[in-house]
């Protein structure tokens, strides 16, 4: 009778452990999918967001190589230094000789008319002059201020001698708008905010004067 009872509870011990091992097995292979899962999750997800990236990329490069309608271009723009005032022929001017020291043209809201000399030294180094007259509504000046305040190498300021409400001037390229809704405003931005058409890409849009 007693050796019955030792086989009975060692063919139960036996059972306990063998559940015991297949609990284990079972709890392994969930954590074995689960790493699995995520790894999958996290590889579709580097995936889709680097094909996401890459579509965004490539939108802005193709924004970029469109022409932007109503664009006036000027070429052979001389850049020489000069201390005295310029008489250029559009304006505002959108390039040609220019004071030695340009004006501060990163993320600039001027509320004041600064020096034409110094903002063209600005476009030469690649920024976007935006400028606007009295026809300009004040909701229209508020939203270009904040356009400016986003994006690097562009500056802002009053401009009561030119044909159109806004205008946006780049080294050689100009655009005449009469809000700051139209579309073309940003791609405007996009094409030549330090834009193929920079003398000098790359140079410094602070360490100069502000009016």
């Amino acid at each position: 009778m007693g050796k019955s009872n030792a086989k009975a509870r060692s063919a139960e011990r036996r059972a306990r452990v063998e559940e015991l091992r297949r609990a284990e097995q079972a709890r392994e292979r969930r954590a074995r999918l689960l790493t699995l899962g995520a790894a999958v999750v996290i590889l579709v997800g580097l995936v889709g967001g680097g094909w996401f990236l890459f579509a965004a990329a490539e939108e802005k490069e193709q924004a970029k190589a469109a022409p932007v309608e109503g664009v006036k271009s000027w070429s052979k723009l001389t850049q020489n230094h000069v201390t005295t005032q310029v008489d250029y022929p559009m304006s505002p001017p959108v390039g040609g000789d220019h004071n030695q020291v340009w004006v501060n043209c990163d993320k600039q809201v001027y509320t004041k008319a600064v020096p034409n000399e110094n903002a063209v030294h600005g476009l030469e180094h690649g920024a976007v002059w935006i400028t606007y007259n009295d026809e300009a509504s004040e909701a229209d000046v508020s939203k270009l201020a904040d356009m400016v305040n986003r994006t690097s190498y562009t500056f802002m300021s009053p401009y009561e001698d030119q044909s159109s409400p806004v205008v946006l001037s780049a080294w050689g390229k100009q655009l005449k708008v009469d809000s700051a809704s139209d579309a073309r405003v940003q791609k405007f931005l996009d094409k030549y905010v330090q834009g193929e058409q920079t003398p000098e890409p790359g140079a410094a849009c602070t360490g100069g004067m502000t009016p």
